[in-house]
């Protein structure tokens, strides 16, 4: 089973096991347009919560995407590199953006679950 947590940057966190998957909100993609590029860290690489872990590019912004957890890149999604429609069409399917290997698991608990990020947004508009 996995477990899913946001940021109120609008980055998300898909757990199962000590991998997880991130990439940005349906909100977020909403709110950026059309995305037009992605840039992704590469395998190897190691990410400090909070810290810059990617760019999304789109017809209205360039924007940092933030690493919601500490970890290691274990794999970037190649497929969304060579059609970054993907993460307006799928962003939390097959749009996400790259996977880490959680080096300090107990940080997922300081992010939001599905109901306090849905009350996120909602205070947002």
């Amino acid at each position: 089973m996995s477990t899913v947590r946001y940021t109120s940057d609008h980055e998300y966190v898909r757990v199962e096991g000590e991998v997880a998957t991130v990439g940005i909100t349906d909100y977020a993609q909403q709110q950026l347009g059309d995305v037009v590029f992605v840039e992704l860290p590469a395998a190897g690489r190691k990410l400090e919560k909070g810290g810059d872990a990617a760019v999304v590019e789109s017809v209205k912004a360039a924007s940092d995407v933030f690493a919601p957890v500490s970890g290691e890149v274990v794999e970037s999604n190649a497929e969304l590199e060579g059609n970054p429609a993907l993460a307006n069409e799928s962003p939390e399917g097959e749009g996400w953006f790259f996977r880490l290997r959680l080096t300090n698991p107990s940080e997922l608990d300081e992010l939001m679950d599905e109901a306090a990020y849905k009350a996120h947004i909602a205070s947002l508009d």
